[in-house]
């Protein structure tokens, strides 16, 4: 079984703001509703133009923190904010001015 909890990036270290987003019985389901809150997320913060460190920004500061709780006993790992920093690329690639 696995959980999926969110925190809340606006709020750090502040479990009143956590909330249960959902069980799961695949790591894989559990990880792609973490990866579609951080997209919801970062769709909310772009903006035509805007490059990935600026969304990757915003999104730190205000996203949501998805993170899977598991009693398997090799537990994989997700982090959303390694997975913000890929979207935010693949989001931002043609806003980014040339070098």
């Amino acid at each position: 079984m696995y959980v999926v909890m969110v925190d809340d990036n606006g709020r750090y270290m502040d479990e009143e703001a956590r909330w249960t987003l959902g069980q799961f019985e695949r790591f894989e389901d559990a990880e792609a509703a973490c990866r579609k809150r951080v997209d919801l997320c970062l769709r909310e913060g772009f903006v035509p133009g805007i490059s990935a460190s600026a969304l990757v920004n915003y999104y730190q500061m205000f996203g949501e923190d998805p993170f899977i709780i598991t009693q398997a006993k090799t537990p994989r790992r997700f982090s959303a904010w390694d997975y913000a920093k890929q979207r935010a690329s693949e989001m931002c690639v043609y806003m980014e001015p040339p070098a």
